[in-house]
């Protein structure tokens, strides 16, 4: 049952960022078949739910954009999912490489945080839902910047899950490990271009550092999403759940 107070006729809305591939797009397909009206802020376009071409690193178009949807819907989830990817030590990330990571995936969550609040105080419920990484919870190398931005999604929702459990409001960062994502066909595809290696030698090197011997999908971190969204997870807030093919039980 989706994560809402028992209303006749009611439909669960979800508000996705980043919906329009990946994992993003998966939670849409996932959570439309479930019986959730989907809105999707993307600055890339879709015709999986209903599509709102928003910039989430402008604070301003999101506030705009989620004040729409809350005149008409009681937004039952949030999931913050946009994002990127950059792989680089710290030496060799520049400033304006840290400031345009942070500015996606960390300010863009906290801009979608903050202008859905309101509308779940009101409605005093609420899953807000943060697709974070395995990094979230490990280091790795070459990856300063990207590491960074996914340990401060853990922080907002363990911070967030506490200022507002009063309302009812749950926040939970799913920690995904590698995903056969768009992101991860390009993350592979950039360390192929630097060290000339063989893509299908990277892409078997990869599913092998994963104890279950293979990288995850998408559509299996929709599921995860989707049961923290349920009622079935009413107790559960301010935890980071981990889906990565015990990459870090190792």
């Amino acid at each position: 049952m989706p994560n809402t107070a028992p209303e006749q006729n009611h439909i669960p809305t979800l508000v996705i960022t980043g919906g329009s591939s990946g994992i993003g797009l998966a939670i849409c397909q996932r959570f439309i078949a479930a019986g959730y009206r989907v809105f999707n802020l993307d600055i890339q376009a879709s015709n999986v739910g209903h599509f709102m071409q928003v910039d989430v690193t402008d604070g301003t178009a999101v506030q705009q954009a989620i004040a729409h949807i809350a005149e008409q819907h009681t937004i039952d989830t949030l999931i913050c999912n946009a994002g990127k990817h950059f792989s680089a030590d710290i030496e060799h990330t520049s400033e304006a490489q840290l400031d345009s990571m942070l500015a996606l995936n960390v300010k863009g969550a906290y801009h979608a945080i903050q202008a859905t609040l309101p509308n779940m105080k009101q409605a005093k419920n609420g899953s807000i839902i943060l697709i974070a990484s395995d990094q979230a919870l490990i280091g790795k190398k070459s990856s300063f910047a990207y590491n960074l931005t996914k340990h401060a999604l853990a922080s907002i929702a363990k911070t967030t899950a506490l200022d507002y459990a009063a309302f009812n409001i749950r926040a939970n960062a799913l920690c995904a490990g590698t995903i056969d994502t768009p992101l991860y066909q390009q993350a592979i595809a950039n360390y192929v271009e630097r060290s000339g290696s063989n893509p299908k030698d990277v892409h078997q090197f990869e599913a092998q550092c994963q104890p279950l011997g293979r990288i995850g999908l998408p559509e299996e971190v929709a599921g995860y999403a989707l049961f923290l969204a349920s009622d079935d997870a009413r107790f559960i807030t301010g935890s980071l759940p981990v889906m990565d093919g015990g990459y870090i039980a190792k």
